[in-house]
């Protein structure tokens, strides 16, 4: 394992940004084939989010976090067993075309940084969890159940007191189950699932019978609700309290209630984690159903540029299982655009992948139906933060508009939102989505925000500390 940039191989054939599901499966298919590989992960070890930790998990107890996150152990061990590469703590903060083919890839470790080219590169960033933004969502103790997940998996811990967990999607149910196998209590789920997502899920209903998270679904949430109290059909939700948060106030049936908590838990599904395929320059379009951008790609993940390919949750979401396979149908494609097999040896190694994605793949648009979520949760109103870096409510985003910012681009130099740390990822779906609301237009005629390295934040030192060359040294010294 690489754990600082001095010994970052120089050239790769094949660089994967991210060490989750489908960068794993992708790194043990390129490296059998003999290209040389080099993941990149932030994480201190692979995994990425769904299997996150699982070489050094302290939970000790298989079950409590159920069969399917320990199914990444195998793929670990795979990836290990390759000749494919891993740098840890890696942070990948731009990917830049070099002249003729290839990419040149700026990469910091332990505060130093390096570049390093690549003749392809595939992203597998994976997801982020969409937006939830209501009001109190910046008040201590409000936090997403993906973050509650990354502490039980990574540190085995779980929050003090009264929970409460409110939204929508099958990590929500995961979640509490987990919880509940954890030994911990669980006030409420306050279920935000539109009643009217129900009928519109019904003519999917058929297909998603035979899928295999049907019998696993089923399972999960019987456990959860013969445990915890659920309250369906909620309406609005905004979290209370001084200096943390104290109640959970939620609508339904146009009836306001209150519940006492310490610890607010907020999820209503996960997003392509777009911004490195954005700042590339690759095309993204709106996906209606799904309420999200994501990148444009051929049956083999490659993307409008060329040289660079998405495999896993970052090409559209799917969940764990299809982004292992997308990741294999990936790394065959740039294994034979790289001449190490021919187009029959990729379409017949292929073909057990994409029977098996087919499988999982299998009633994916009764659960995105299903679990849409409800308009009132994705484009909030009056005070409400929006931007938590710069502080920026709903309100000023909706009066900045008919002033003539009619994209997110625009917005920043309105408003500066989208210009934090976080670069857009906790706010860019929902500016986007205030806009359109205030236009009456749809998110494809707003855009997106327009990303540009350094797409993660690094010191000025990092950059300071890379080896100067004679053609960097003549780009700034005047001759």
């Amino acid at each position: 394992m690489i754990r600082d940039v001095e010994t970052l191989p120089a050239n790769v054939d094949l660089a994967i940004v991210g060490a989750g599901p489908a960068g794993l499966a992708a790194a043990a298919t390129a490296a059998r084939a003999g290209l040389s590989v080099l993941m990149l992960d932030e994480n201190p070890n692979v995994g990425g989010q769904i299997y996150r930790a699982v070489t050094t998990n302290p939970v000790k107890d298989h079950a409590l976090l159920g069969a399917d996150y320990w199914r990444g152990e195998a793929l670990a061990k795979e990836a290990a067993a390759s000749s494919a590469q891993h740098a840890a703590g890696a942070i990948v903060w731009s990917v830049a075309p070099l002249e003729g083919s290839g990419y040149e890839i700026g990469v910091s470790i332990a505060g130093r940084s390096r570049l390093i080219t690549a003749r392809e590169v595939m992203l597998a960033t994976g997801a982020l969890e969409r937006p939830f933004p209501i009001p109190g969502w910046t008040l201590p103790g409000v936090m997403s159940c993906g973050g509650a997940q990354t502490a039980l998996k990574a540190s085995g811990l779980v929050p003090d007191g009264r929970i409460v967990i409110a939204g929508c999607g099958p990590l929500l149910w995961l979640i509490a189950w987990q919880y509940l196998n954890a030994g911990v209590s669980i006030v409420a789920i306050l279920d935000t699932t539109p009643r009217a997502n129900w009928m519109s899920g019904l003519p999917h209903l058929p297909a998603f019978l035979g899928s295999p998270y049907l019998a696993k679904g089923l399972k999960l949430m019987l456990a959860v609700r013969a445990k915890v109290r659920v309250i369906t059909g909620v309406e609005a939700l905004r979290a209370e309290g001084a200096e943390k948060v104290e109640a959970i106030v939620y609508t339904k049936a146009g009836s306001e209630q209150r519940i006492a908590a310490d610890t607010l838990l907020l999820h209503q599904g996960v997003v392509p984690n777009i911004n490195l395929s954005n700042a590339i320059g690759c095309r993204h379009i709106w996906d209606d159903v799904q309420l999200t951008w994501k990148p444009e790609t051929d049956t083999w993940g490659a993307t409008s540029v060329a040289g660079i390919s998405i495999a896993g949750d970052g090409a559209g979401i799917a969940g764990a299982e299809a982004a292992v396979e997308r990741g294999r149908i990936a790394a065959l494609g740039i294994v034979c655009r790289l001449g190490k097999i021919d187009a029959t040896a990729r379409d017949r190694d292929v073909a057990p992948s994409r029977a098996t994605l087919a499988r999982f793949a299998r009633g994916r648009m009764f659960l995105d139906t299903l679990y849409r979520p409800a308009k009132a949760f994705r484009v909030p109103q009056g005070d409400t933060i929006v931007c938590r870096c710069e502080e920026v409510t709903a309100e000023r985003i909706r009066a900045t508009v008919p002033l003539g910012a009619t994209g997110p681009n625009q917005m920043k130099a309105f408003l500066r939102s989208g210009m934090g740390p976080c670069q857009g990822r906790l706010c860019g779906l929902t500016v986007a989505e205030l806009i359109a609301d205030v236009r009456g237009v749809s998110m494809q005629e707003v855009g997106y925000y327009r990303l540009r390295p350094p797409v993660k934040p690094i010191a000025l030192g990092e950059l300071a500390s890379m080896p100067k060359t004679e053609e960097s040294e003549k780009a700034v010294v005047r001759v």
